[in-house]
């Protein structure tokens, strides 16, 4: 009996601890304050050139409505495979506003911006 009500104590507090630790997510996604503080800070300005560099898998920025984002810790996540690849240094406008996407991108990319396009 006190060995079958420790091991449920044990279980309640591993649980309590699952529940109340913070998750660190795998793709690196910040947090909405975190991504609210970013947006906060003066942006930086790249020029099309700059964000054509950043071109693969491992190393992946996109644009969409003149605003630049890094995707890199997304693309192994992205539910369309490699179809986020197709753009990568380029504008994915058109792609993004896609039927394919579902609304939870549009507040989801905010997370990735580092900055606006140069005009």
């Amino acid at each position: 009996m006190v060995l079958l009500t420790a091991l449920a104590l044990l279980l309640g507090l591993f649980l309590a601890v699952l529940l109340f630790n913070p998750r660190h997510r795998k793709s690196g996604h910040k947090g909405k304050a975190q991504a609210s503080l970013n947006n906060d800070k003066a942006s930086k300005s790249y020029s099309k050139t700059e964000v054509s560099l950043h071109n693969k898998r491992t190393d992946c920025w996109i644009i969409i409505k003149k605003k630049v984002y890094d995707v890199t810790s997304y693309v192994e996540e992205h539910p369309g495979g490699d179809a986020i690849l197709a753009h990568a240094g380029d504008d994915s406008t058109e792609g993004f506003f896609g039927p394919q996407h579902a609304t939870r991108v549009f507040d989801m990319i905010e997370d990735f911006y580092i900055g606006d396009l140069e005009q």
